[in-house]
């Protein structure tokens, strides 16, 4: 894994970044530009060939904004003659979607004058935010911080044990008070130990919820007022992380868990197992949240800070 953030890659790591990402991507085979030199007939872009693009992104659940903006933007160039191959056609992709990302390509930045950083990670079950945190603990730890995690998910019988593990393989210390624990009085008693021991950073796990369950959605506006009593401007990062195969549901999560506590960033899991991976567009598009990580494997290092230019380079190919 990269000790440093790849946001601006160079030489041999941006050329092993982005071969990585395009082996992973919908298994290397690009959902936007797939036989793209069959699109162009007599030497043109025509209506229907046009309509065929805006068809793959939809389908790819890139949104219906992001889908608009994009498409408004390459009518545009077809129609003063900019557009007439298929190179020309990839040239125009590639910088419109590194246009589109580059203001949510945001890696997560840890200042030193904040101690504990506090990062409440939320999310639905099933979305990979244990893992996240596992892994995320593990990055942090390689770049030298000191971490805490706060087992504060104690309504999924195996959510405490499965955070345990982690910290074990990450080798950072886990403060868990069992299942049906209150997740306010965990967290906040994490954050408390941290303040004592002198760590850099406190990373909650939260219980997997619904975002159209508004009791649950309650709850983490609670654990969020409870954590400012140790410091008024924690949580300091509030990531969501959504799966990727999701489709649309993960931008309406988005939506909501924005509307009820207020994300800071996004981590977009399982990357590698859809055909689709369209939604950071639409969240791009829609939110303007910063991306911090992709996920686009098992493997820790598969957990990757996001880079818009090698993510267009390895969606768009040669």
């Amino acid at each position: 894994m990269s000790e440093t953030p790849s946001n601006n890659p160079s030489g041999d790591n941006e050329a092993g970044l982005i071969k990585r990402l395009r082996a992973r991507l919908n298994k290397g085979d690009s959902w936007l530009t797939r036989d793209i030199g069959t699109l162009f007939g007599q030497g043109s872009l025509d209506d229907d060939a046009l309509d065929e693009i805006e068809t793959r992104l939809l389908t790819a659940d890139a949104g219906v904004e992001a889908t608009d903006w994009l498409m408004t933007r390459l009518r545009n160039e077809v129609g003063a003659g900019r557009v007439r191959t298929p190179d020309q056609l990839r040239a125009f992709l590639r910088k419109s979607l590194v246009e589109l990302l580059e203001p949510v390509s945001r890696p997560l930045q840890i200042p030193d004058f904040i101690r504990p950083y506090i990062v409440f990670v939320v999310g639905v079950n099933g979305a990979g935010k244990t893992t996240t945190i596992g892994k995320l603990a593990m990055r942090l730890k390689r770049e030298g911080k000191s971490v805490l995690l706060a087992a504060g998910d104690t309504f999924r019988a195996a959510a405490v044990n499965q955070l345990l593990t982690w910290s074990q393989r990450a080798d950072v210390p886990c403060l868990s008070q069992g299942e049906g624990a209150d997740s306010a009085s965990v967290i906040f008693d994490a954050v408390q130990s941290a303040k004592s021991r002198g760590i850099d950073v406190v990373i909650a796990d939260t219980a997997g919820r619904l975002h159209t369950q508004s009791h649950l959605m309650e709850e983490l506006r609670k654990i969020k007022r409870v954590v400012q009593k140790h410091d008024p401007y924690a949580p300091h990062e509030v990531l969501l992380v959504v799966d990727g195969t999701t489709g649309g549901n993960a931008l309406n999560q988005a939506l909501q868990f924005h509307e009820a506590i207020g994300l800071t960033g996004i981590a977009i899991t399982k990357l590698d197992g859809t055909a689709k991976g369209g939604i950071l567009l639409a969240i791009a598009r829609r939110l303007s949240l910063p991306v911090r990580f992709i996920g686009v494997g098992e493997a820790v290092e598969d957990l990757q800070v996001f880079d818009a230019r090698a993510y267009a380079d390895a969606l768009i190919g040669d």
